[in-house]
Formats: C-alpha cells, sequence, structure tokens
C-alpha cells in the first residue's frame, strides 16, 4: 500500500520507449474518437451550419441572404463546421485521455484536487460558447447589420461567417476559464485572494485588453466578453478561500528548509569577523625587542632563578654577580615588602640597562604589578 503522499508507480519504472508507445496509442484514441463524431454529425452538416446562421440570417434585412464567393464553399464550410463541432464534443474525452496519461505520476492529493478542476473547466468552455451563441450573436450581428451605409447591400459570405463565429466561440470559451486559473495560482501559493482584490482595477483594465485582442473590432463584442470575465474573476477570488495553504502545510515547508545544512551555513553568513582579522601578521614589521608576555612556566623557572640567586652565599654573589640581576632581586625585595613605587623604578632602569631577558622579565613583572593595582 503506497503512501497517501507518495506516488502510486509501479514496482519498476517504465523506460522512455513504453512512455512514448502509451502516449501514441492515447492520442490514436483521441483521433478516433473525433473521427467517430465527425462521422456522426457529417450527414446534418448543412442543418448544423443553419443552426450556426441563425443569428446572423435572423439580423440581416428582409430580403437578405448569406451567400457563398467561392464554388467549393457549399460544401467545404459545412464540412470544416462538422469538423471543428466534433473536436468540441469530444474535449472531455480527448481531457480523460491526457488524465490517464499523466495521473500515475501524481499524488493522490494532487489527484483529488486536478479532478474537479478537469471537469469544472469542461463545463466552463462549454458554458463560454453558449453564452456567445445565446447572448453575444444576437446583439453583435443586429449592431453591426445595422451600422451598414445606406445603399450598401448586406449579404455575408458563409466562410467568413464561419471563421467569425468560431472566433468568439472559442474566445468566450477560454475567457470563461478565469475561475479555474484564479484558483491554480491561490492553489499554487504564487497569490492570494487579499492580493488578487487589491489588483482588481488591474483586472478591470485588462478583461478589457483581452478582449479587445479576442474579439471582432466591436465595442459590443469587447464589453460583453470582458464583463463576464470580471464577473467570473470575482466568483473565483470567492472560491478560491477554499484553496489557500494552511499554516499547517506551510510550517511543514519551513521545516524542510531549515535542516541542520541550512542552520549552520545561516550561522556562518551572520557570524561578524573578529576585529583585527584581516591584517595578516606575516606582512606586519616583527620588533625584537617588543613585549612579549612569558607562559607561567618561564615566569616561574625564572623567580626560581631568582629566589636562587637570593640564598646563595652574600660575598660569592657580590663579586661575580651582574648589577642588573641585583636589582632584579632588589626588585623582588621590594615586591615582598609591599614598596611598589620603588619596584617600578628599577624595574625601569632594567629596561634601558638589562639584555633582551632581563627586559622581558622586567616587562612581565610590570605588567603583573599593573594587574595586581
Amino acid at each position: 500500500m503506497s503512501a497517501p503522499n507518495s506516488p502510486e508507480t509501479t514496482n519498476q519504472e517504465q523506460p522512455l520507449v513504453s512512455h512514448l508507445i502509451e502516449l501514441r496509442d492515447r492520442v490514436l484514441r483521441m483521433v478516433l474518437a473525433v473521427l467517430v463524431v465527425f462521422a456522426v454529425l457529417f450527414p446534418f452538416a448543412n442543418d448544423l451550419y443553419s443552426a450556426i446562421a441563425g443569428p446572423m440570417r435572423a439580423a440581416l434585412p428582409e430580403g437578405s441572404t448569406m451567400i457563398s464567393t467561392k464554388p467549393i464553399d457549399p460544401f467545404l464550410i459545412p464540412f470544416k463546421l462538422s469538423l471543428q463541432l466534433a473536436i468540441f464534443i469530444a474535449i472531455p474525452f480527448i481531457l480523460s485521455q491526457f488524465w490517464a496519461f499523466v495521473a500515475p505520476g501524481l499524488y493522490r492529493h494532487e489527484k483529488r484536487m486536478v479532478v474537479p478542476l478537469l471537469v469544472s473547466s469542461t463545463l466552463l468552455f462549454y458554458l463560454g460558447m453558449a453564452f456567445a451563441y445565446f447572448a453575444v450573436f444576437p446583439l453583435v450581428f443586429t449592431f453591426l447589420a445595422g451600422t451598414a451605409p445606406e445603399g450598401v447591400e448586406v449579404a455575408t459570405d458563409m466562410g467568413s461567417y464561419l471563421d467569425f463565429v468560431m472566433t468568439l466561440f472559442f474566445a468566450f470559451g477560454v475567457a470563461f476559464e478565469v475561475p479555474i486559473a484564479t484558483i491554480i495560482l491561490v492553489w499554487l501559493g504564487i497569490t492570494t485572494p487579499e492580493k488578487l482584490r487589491h489588483k482588481r482595477p488591474y483586472v478591470i483594465v485588462g478583461a478589457f485588453v483581452v478582449g479587445m485582442f479576442l474579439t471582432p473590432p466591436d465595442v459590443i463584442s469587447q464589453t460583453l466578453l470582458a464583463l463576464p470575465m470580471w464577473v467570473l474573476f470575482e466568483l473565483g477570488v470567492i472560491f478560491s478561500k477554499g484553496f489557500v495553504k494552511k499554516p499547517d502545510e506551510e510550517s511543514e515547508t519551513a521545516a524542510v528548509e531549515t535542516t541542520p545544512e541550512a542552520v549552520e551555513e545561516t550561522q556562518l553568513e551572520t557570524t561578524e569577523s573578529p576585529v583585527g582579522s584581516d591584517i595578516d601578521p606575516a606582512q606586519d614589521y616583527v620588533d625584537p625587542d617588543r613585549f612579549v608576555p612569558m607562559t607561567d612556566d618561564e615566569m616561574e623557572a625564572e623567580l626560581d632563578a631568582i629566589e636562587a640567586d637570593e640564598e646563595s652565599p652574600p660575598a660569592e654573589s657580590v663579586q661575580g654577580q651582574d648589577p642588573v640581576e641585583a636589582k632584579l632581586q632588589q626588585v623582588q625585595q621590594y615586591r615582598a615588602a609591599g614598596e611598589v613605587e620603588q619596584a617600578r623604578e628599577l624595574l625601569y632602569e632594567i629596561l634601558q640597562d638589562g639584555n633582551s631577558d632581563q627586559r622581558m622579565v622586567a616587562r612581565n613583572i610590570l605588567a603583573q604589578l599593573d594587574s595586581e593595582n
């Protein structure tokens, strides 16, 4: 049993050739379905064209009829209409074949979401075509026929009329998909219903711009396309509230992003460099006489040596003792007696007269005195 959020796949993945063969079979089924519907509709091709041309013939002046400017049009135009209607009627079967090909690679929650969208989008497309035929065609053709200049007889060519109405059918069918597009955008997290409401003025202007491009160059058809698009947009915003991502889903997404590696990278990025880290010690001048603090072991060894000198016999110490070493011993005596100032004076003298080791000892003692104070 597969997990609810894992794709339902077979035990062994199919190779690419198998997918291509399956796609070929399903495309052949789609073509076969269109041909079957076309075979059913073709005997009634002339009746179908008469029904499609009904709004135009009703708007023509009395005594005017539609014409054919090409010898083959009386046969070719009804044939073309039957084929186009066959494709429109077979749309549910075509979508079902696409769905059967894609569904094995989807998650269960995606399947539960896609199936209602496919059904509703198909119904909305048919609803858009019906709205164009019953509401738009009578108004548009009456307006266009009434604007003919005096002395001009309106006699519409049957081929031009079919192209005109098919353009309107397609435009209104696509325009009625606005709620589906709105719901998908909210479901994917690209936007929210609140943001869409704030952008309502731009949507209204965009609906009229789309109507200008998808409809013939007349104000009535443009307006009749833009207004339903606006209304359907409002319906899409209302229904999209049920498809907003819940906080727990967002927290799961955030939890995936806050992996230990990501946290470590964030800490490394936010950690400030210590002051002076940009200085390269290898390039700096090193003073041989600069003060370098002695370690604890070195300090204890030096003090032991001084104490050993102090414990030696006075006669021997006076004969061969360095004056600076005598001052260091005096410094220790001053420190033991608590006479810090006298010890400091001797240490300053040692800094002037002593060698490098003696000066280092004097600096360390001065550092100790400073830390004690």
